[in-house]
């Protein structure tokens, strides 16, 4: 396996540039869909079921979000110009819009939410093109923290996938022995066979174990085949299906989450590059983050909700040791035939829940791990920033765990405020701005190795 001089001790099985035998990368490639594809099609079927769209127009939003990020990942690992970081990243819809887009969708509709998408990506396409003058804002320490956030407050929404709910505790069948034991069956089995097995078995684990426990939810009756049978043989796009509009407050709040996802593209794209032992480079950072801007204006056009890189796909690279670019192009591609083909897409959504529960928990908690990896190699832990990460933790898990603390916030900003991610990243960003850069107490100089970012 070939390593640059940057490279130091890693667990990579694929590189970034290798390309797996297709008898491998195929089912590798489908491992990362299944870890996505409920989290991508999730944002556009709760949108239509709160503005209450007739069934064809759900399937509409479910299409191009399958199809948006299926080219927006292809662009990622195979980029176009410089738009892409020509690294293995899955893309999707983005839930950090969701609180957001209901908000706007509320008081103003589809077009007045596809309006602000659109403009609001120019401001992450300023930054991505840009990168090297915000770059201050972003060192390791942040990074790492944005990344340690994502899996932590990701982990109950495993939990409730597990449980056979992902819209939660007051679900019907909640935790039930039928839906606990199938997502135990399919955590075990990953990770057995990512612990005691070699090749295919130990790397396409997640894919394994999800087919297993899809084949024993089949004969238990837990999986509905009527969305296949409903779904249409072809569909194809059409821009501004739903009309576009443009409201000065909406682009505001839309364009305050696009600074969040810039910091989850950041901290995604590290994480990712330090899998392979390696320090991200600004082409790579800028190229990621003019893909996320880039895509998410397309989808806007195209009738699809602003997408983002999938830190769940990031906790599968890092749990399996694949990084190969190339799985994710025929990710991407699977995405596209399940996007123009809607019976393939409806295929891949009957997998229940307990099954995709017991498959991306463990992965949740490892994008927490690549985080970690990141304050480990990259940060020096002196006390201001151990101060940062902890003030940054307490604030993002405390309104994950307690959303209840913003209730009585302005409406406008509780969507902001009652995410982890923001609440913590802000704060992580913030403070990373404002302490000082040597520690009052022994005089020591902060060593962040942000230097050791590779330039170009």
């Amino acid at each position: 396996m070939t390593q640059s001089d940057e490279t130091s001790a890693s667990n990579v099985v694929y590189d970034i540039e290798e390309k797996p035998p297709l008898g491998e990368a195929i089912p590798l490639a489908f491992q990362h869909v299944l870890a996505m594809v409920l989290g991508n099609i999730a944002v556009p079927l709760i949108m239509a079921s709160a503005i209450g769209l007739a069934t064809g127009e759900t399937t509409f939003l479910v299409q191009m979000a399958l199809i948006v990020a299926g080219v927006a990942s292809v662009i990622q690992a195979y980029p176009a110009g410089p738009v892409g970081a020509k690294l293995p990243i899955m893309m999707g819809t983005s839930f950090a819009f969701l609180g957001t887009l209901q908000l706007i969708a509320d008081n103003a509709g589809l077009a007045t939410i596809f309006g602000a998408a659109l403009v609001g990506s120019l401001l992450q396409v300023f930054i991505g093109a840009n990168y090297e003058r915000f770059k201050p804002l972003f060192p390791p320490l942040v990074n790492g923290i944005v990344v340690m956030l994502i899996g932590l407050t990701l982990i109950p929404t495993g939990i409730d996938y597990a449980a056979g709910a992902s819209s939660g505790p007051g679900a019907a069948g909640y935790a039930s022995l039928m839906n606990l034991g199938v997502a135990a069956l399919v955590f075990l089995v990953i990770l057995a066979l990512n612990q005691f097995f070699r090749g295919i078995l130990r790397i396409a684990s997640v894919f394994f174990g999800i087919l297993l426990g899809y084949v024993v939810a089949v004969f238990l009756g837990m999986v509905d085949f009527a969305p296949v049978a409903q779904a249409s043989w072809f569909a194809v796009p059409i821009p501004l299906k739903f009309g576009i509009a443009f409201d000065p407050g909406a682009i505001i709040a839309i364009s305050a989450v696009y600074v969040i996802v810039a910091m989850e593209t950041i901290g995604n794209i590290s994480a990712i590059v330090s899998e392979t032992g390696r320090n991200a480079s600004n082409s790579q950072i800028r190229g990621g983050l003019l893909g996320d801007g880039v895509m998410s204006g397309i989808a806007a056009i195209f009738g699809a909700f602003p997408n983002t890189s999938f830190a769940q796909n990031v906790g599968l690279i890092s749990f399996t040791g694949v990084a190969s670019r190339f799985i994710v192009g025929i990710g991407g591609v699977i995405l596209l035939v399940g996007g123009f083909i809607p019976k393939v897409g409806a295929i891949i959504t009957t997998v229940p829940d307990p099954v995709l529960g017991g498959g991306t928990l463990i992965l949740f908690a490892q994008i927490f791990t690549s985080g970690l990896n990141i304050i480990h190699r990259e940060v020096s832990l002196t006390q201001r920033n151990t101060t940062i990460i902890a003030a940054a933790a307490s604030l993002g898990l405390g309104v994950t765990f307690r959303p209840e603390l913003v209730q009585n916030l302005p409406q406008v900003v509780q969507p902001l405020m009652g995410s982890g991610v923001v609440m913590g990243g802000f704060t992580a960003l913030i403070l990373n701005v404002l302490l000082p850069q040597s520690n009052p107490v022994d005089n020591s100089p902060e060593t962040d190795v942000a230097a050791t970012e590779v330039d170009d």
